[in-house]
């Protein structure tokens, strides 16, 4: 009779098994250190939100993290007064009313503008682009007294003087986020496949349909990284609104009424700490609804063109 034997593995290597476990242990320290910098950014936006749901009283006797353990005890009526009475709510309003359109009227014109500085061939384009480029490098500050003296000579008919209307800081916006969104765009733009171009030309495509089914829905990442760029710059805007709007309170947005609740209510800061959280809800949301897109957009837009 024959001895059976059991099968024997020849030639079995569990090197490669071990080098996967030294790899997976190696990127432990390097997720340790993320998680610990994304909380070290998120700590001061929890320390508003915590504050900012805390009584008055507990508030000036203890520090916001003390409201994290038990007896504890939170609050909506700082949220409802700086919306009521400190008049948070329609500068909220004001807001977007600026925002929104000043981020549209940029990015539609920067992407017009992009696409023909990137495919179309005209007389002095590359100088053209130069002179936009160059804009950026043009302080903000200089510009106030003639732009603003301008806007105040400047009447349409069944609207008057532009100066002191949301027009006017539309057109301020446009103006000074053009610069920055046509390079931006330009670079991105410039770089997609040139023969989808000429491909589609070869099959009768004009300029306009080129620009429409080509080019902005391969732009979408830069796009949606501009929107943020953009929408963040003028929500938080203070100068521009404060400038081009004038003293009247009506029409403040955010952050000027902000301002001015900073200055009147100084030793309340239950109520600073809610209009402060009210004033980077809406642009955190923008961001993370974007964010997917954010670093193909910057990136494609910088290296290319």
């Amino acid at each position: 009779m024959t001895q059976a034997h059991a099968p024997v593995l020849v030639g079995t290597d569990i090197k490669p098994q071990r080098r996967s476990g030294r790899r997976r242990l190696g990127g432990v320290p390097l997720h340790v250190i993320v998680i610990g910098l994304m909380f070290l950014w998120a700590l001061p936006a929890i320390a508003l939100l915590v504050s900012s749901l805390r009584p008055a009283a507990e508030v000036t006797r203890s520090g916001w993290w003390t409201a994290l353990f038990p007896p504890a005890t939170f609050t909506f009526q700082n949220y409802q007064d700086v919306l009521g009475a400190q008049g948070l709510g329609s500068s909220f309003i004001n807001s977007l009313i600026i925002t929104v359109p000043a981020t549209i009227i940029v990015i539609t014109v920067a992407a017009f503008a992009a696409y023909a500085f990137s495919w179309m061939d005209f007389r002095g384009r590359q100088v053209l682009f130069v002179v936009v480029v160059g804009l950026l490098v043009v302080p903000l500050q200089v510009t106030l007294i003639p732009v603003l003296s301008l806007l105040r000579d400047f009447q349409l008919p069944g609207i008057g003087r532009v100066s002191g209307t949301f027009l006017a800081v539309w057109l301020a916006h446009t103006g000074y986020g053009l610069p920055f969104a046509v390079y931006l765009l330009r670079n991105y733009i410039g770089g997609l496949p040139k023969e989808v171009f000429e491909s589609a030309s070869i099959d009768g495509a004009g300029p306009a349909t080129a620009f429409f089914r080509l080019a902005l829905p391969m732009s979408v990442p830069v796009i949606a990284a501009l929107i943020i760029f953009q929408f963040l710059w003028v929500w938080n805007d203070l100068l521009v609104a404060l400038v081009y709007l004038g003293p009247s309170p009506t029409n403040h947005p955010l952050s000027v009424t902000l301002a001015n609740l900073t200055t009147s209510q100084g030793g309340d800061w239950q109520l600073l700490t809610a209009a402060a959280f009210i004033s980077m809800a809406l642009p955190i949301v923008v961001f993370f609804s974007l964010q997917r897109y954010f670093v193909r957009g910057i990136t494609g837009g910088a290296v290319k063109g």
